[in-house]
């Protein structure tokens, strides 16, 4: 059997999850790649002191085939165009960048490229987000008017390991790039304009800013989207609702409950879903290598994955500015 050579640069959390994880194949060879000498260390330690780099430029020049990116927001676009220049294969994680214009050269960068670039979006390959789509799919909530996403989650700042969040205006958005990506994966429609409002308040020791908001999509047809989030809630809070004119479906990804509305008999039913993280990731990496060896397409290829960053972006201005944005058509971002 071929054991193929991976990197996974970056030893946050993130980073040292999907470290574990393909460390745990037989059919994997993995490398790490951090700046900081305490982290790399304690990442090597962890998974039984494997090959280590402190420079992204010489991991580069020794021409990985694979590798997984989970550096900060800001390093993204540059490493993952500079790693596609060297014919590597890309699992990038969310979000695309801090930039819409950044994200924009990576989606360039790629149409460039033979080689795989994929995104981070690993609730695509979680039971949940899949059921309601299949729901959405299968026309079992009618005609879809409304989805709602919901996330409280000060653990997250408690986890994080640079603290960025405190210095990045806008960071809960882009630390919840899942949600945007979700409404759009699940319902397979575009926004044409974003409107949000948030603020930052409260008496916590740690926090961003804004640290809670509301974001609302509209689209040509009757059918509104909202995304709340915040770095307020503990325990953690992660819900979705959809509601079509057939029906609605509410889940809690923590709790895994799932439940069913049907307007027709006003009946209502419940299926437990698992909410465990590893399997997800490893569902991620193995699409990842199917993808790479040609038997099955990327699943977040930068196309979709810019729709995300596109809804970021005009959240960002439109809580900046007050008012609603317009989104770009896809046709005006190619000419």
């Amino acid at each position: 059997m071929e054991v193929r050579r991976i990197v996974v640069v970056g030893m946050g959390s993130i980073g040292r999850r999907h470290a574990r994880l393909l460390a745990e194949r037989n059919d994997l060879r993995v490398e790490l790649c951090e700046p900081d000498p305490e982290r790399l260390q304690a990442a090597a330690e962890e998974l039984g002191n494997p090959p280590t780099h402190a420079d992204f430029e010489v991991v580069l020049a020794s021409q990985p085939e694979l590798m997984v990116l989970a550096t900060p927001h800001h390093l993204h676009a540059e490493q993952t165009i500079r790693a596609l220049e060297m014919g590597t294969h890309l699992l990038c994680e969310k979000p695309m960048s801090n930039s819409l214009e950044d994200a924009r050269r990576m989606v360039e960068a790629s149409r460039r490229r033979s080689s795989v670039l994929t995104f981070g979006f690993h609730l695509h390959f979680h039971p949940g987000p899949r059921r309601l789509k299949q729901l959405v799919d299968n026309g079992d909530l009618g005609t879809i008017l409304h989805a709602h996403c919901r996330v409280g989650s000060y653990i997250t700042l408690v986890k994080s390991v640079s603290r960025y969040q405190a210095r990045l205006d806008g960071a809960l958005l882009l630390d919840y790039a899942h949600q945007p990506d979700l409404l759009f994966w699940i319902l397979g429609k575009k926004p044409i304009g974003v409107h949000m409002i948030g603020a930052r308040g409260g008496a916590m020791e740690l926090s961003s800013n804004p640290n809670f908001l509301s974001l609302t999509c509209d689209y040509p047809e009757p059918l509104l989207t909202t995304v709340h989030l915040n770095y307020l809630q503990m325990p953690e809070r992660h819900e979705y609702e959809i509601v079509g004119d057939k029906g609605w479906v509410i889940w809690d990804l923590n709790t895994g409950v799932l439940r069913i509305g049907r307007r027709s008999d006003s009946s209502e039913s419940r299926e437990q879903i698992s909410s465990e993280r590893d399997p997800v990731y490893q569902e991620e990496h193995q699409a990842f290598l199917d993808s790479v060896d040609g038997k099955r397409q990327t699943e977040s290829p930068a196309e979709d994955a810019l729709v995300s960053q596109e809804i970021i972006e005009a959240g960002l201005q439109s809580w900046r500015k007050g008012e609603r944005v317009a989104l770009t058509p896809d046709q005006e971002q190619r000419e």
